[in-house]
């Protein structure tokens, strides 16, 4: 091999562990332009039924890059407006605006790490402080300034006091032991397990405790330095009255479409747009009408080693070539629709949350004006409702944390996540970006949270915030089959500000609900 081809080492280095070898007559001009990581996926995919040590062939190669760089170019998508269709929502001007979180990247090291935790308790002490000035039976939150204090309080005084969970163990008597601590120390606080409604309430309470997240707790002071919980305060969200809106427009989720993916539905999601564009039947066409925001919460495409073995999934190993078939949906959606996207865990910026918005290198010449990028997560006011939208990655978590939540129900999961007022509670569920700074503590309360992640549609209201999981474009995979989840496809929730309510689209079949 010629010292000279650079990239063909490279590539032979990176196929080496696969057992497969490259031609002595392949050189750098034959693969110049094209990601290399393609490349050896393309031909460890090709290779996966062989066995032995494998010796990749000139025209064998050929035939691969002509493959990859048909990829590249995405199918036009022709979708043609229904005549009689005139959308309302085309004639009003779009008032929106939106509030990227910020991303700040350091090094990590512990006295980064001791930041981003005092930052965390630092805000979430300051919500729940708030909350319990708003509250009616104010002893409940007759605060001690901090642990310390705490431990100077007699015996048999009933105290509420704030902490970041650090662990949680359950004792050779059954009962439930909780560790918090602050800037001033730690405290061990003891849930009896008794066999009264109360006892078992708050037990139940404390089991659903989980660890990092900053909460309250009232304690009785015992003997001996043993202190008992009274109750267990979340921060939680007050409940906020339904806010009016005048014009008469909708706005619709969406999420985990995977672009890219051989389970990628994309019957299903063209016919989704063609519905936008007023091809649909009469009942649906003034709903279709009246669409005026599109939310994208993550995943549009399916990414490439996101997990091991994904490449039998893939339909497209070129992530450049997903994205610009992702585009080419898009820019099918009438321009008046203002669109708003984020990534997900599969998308190709990063996985450590907040996520940077989808950037320039993978947009490449796509320009549309009505087309937004988003960081994840991100706040937006539409028609002045608050909308705070995250991928949901901490979901997974939390149904693994909390007794009685499932995949099957994602908006308890969700209702969770908001009354904890913290994205992502449990810290090294997903990954964090290393900061000083705490950017997924939920602050202002929204008037609608939209998640996608888990892949399974879900509506619900929690002290007036409306909650919605948007489902998923893509069909059932090996992982969900193996692991009893069944999602709901091709489920579109739009809600309509007007009326303040939800309607849910299926697009699973030849007909849209309500047909």
């Amino acid at each position: 091999m010629n010292e000279d081809n650079k990239l063909v080492a490279e590539l032979a280095r990176v196929l080496s562990n696969s057992r497969i070898a490259l031609s002595g007559e392949i050189n750098d001009s034959m693969i110049s332009g094209i990601d290399l990581d393609v490349i050896a996926s393309k031909i460890v995919e090709g290779n996966r039924e062989s066995t032995g040590f494998r010796i990749i062939s000139t025209d064998e190669l050929k035939k691969m890059l002509e493959e990859i760089k048909t990829e590249k170019i995405p199918v036009p998508i022709e979708v043609i407006r229904s005549s009689d269709f005139k959308p309302d929502a085309a004639d009003i001007e779009a008032r929106f605006e939106i509030n990227n979180r910020p991303i700040e990247t350091i090094e990590g090291g512990v006295p980064d790490f001791v930041s981003y935790f005092k930052d965390r308790l630092y805000k979430m002490r300051h919500i729940i402080e708030v909350q319990g000035r708003r509250a009616i039976v104010n002893e409940m939150f007759d605060f001690a300034h901090d642990i310390e204090a705490l431990k100077k309080s007699p015996e048999g005084a009933e105290k509420s006091v704030i902490g970041i969970v650090t662990n949680k163990i359950i004792t050779k008597n059954g009962n439930l032991m909780l560790i918090i601590e602050d800037d001033t120390g730690e405290l061990r606080i003891m849930f009896l397990k008794g066999t009264s409604q109360q006892a078992q309430s708050l037990f139940e309470s404390g089991s659903a405790i989980v660890n990092d997240e900053v909460l309250a707790i009232k304690v009785r002071v015992g003997r001996g330095g043993l202190y008992i919980a009274k109750e267990v305060i979340f921060p939680d969200v007050p409940i906020k009255e339904k806010k009016s809106v005048e014009t008469d427009v909708a706005v619709a989720f969406l999420s985990d479409i995977h672009v890219g993916s051989k389970k990628f539905m994309k019957a299903n999601f063209l016919h989704m747009i063609s519905w936008l564009n007023g091809e649909t039947n009469p009942n649906q066409k003034e709903l279709a009408g009246k669409i005026k925001y599109l939310v994208i919460g993550g995943d549009v495409v399916e990414g490439i080693g996101v997990y091991p073995g994904q490449e039998k999934d893939l339909a497209s190993s070129d992530i450049y070539a997903q994205y610009r078939e992702l585009f080419s949906y898009l820019d099918a959606i009438p321009e008046y629709i203002e669109v708003f996207v984020m990534p997900g865990n599969h998308d190709a910026v990063g996985r450590a949350e907040p996520q940077p918005a989808i950037g320039p290198e993978l947009i490449k010449d796509f320009n549309k004006s009505n087309v937004h990028m988003l960081t994840n997560p991100s706040v937006m006011k539409l028609e002045g409702l608050e909308v705070l939208t995250y991928h949901g990655t901490s979901l997974d978590s939390m149904i693994s944390a909390i007794p009685g939540l499932s995949y099957a129900t994602p908006e308890k999961a969700m209702i969770e996540v908001l009354k904890r007022r913290h994205l992502s509670p449990i810290y090294g569920g997903n990954v964090i970006v290393p900061s000083k700074e705490d950017n997924l503590v939920i602050g202002s309360v929204p008037d609608i949270m939209h998640m996608g992640h888990i892949h399974k549609n879900g509506l619900a209201n929690y002290h007036g915030v409306e909650i919605v999981n948007s489902g998923t474009w893509q069909s059932r995979t090996d992982l969900q089959v193996r692991t009893g989840m069944v999602p709901t496809p091709c489920v579109v929730p739009v809600y309509e500000m007007k009326k303040g309510t939800f309607s849910s689209i299926n697009f699973s079949g030849e007909k849209t609900l309500g047909d």
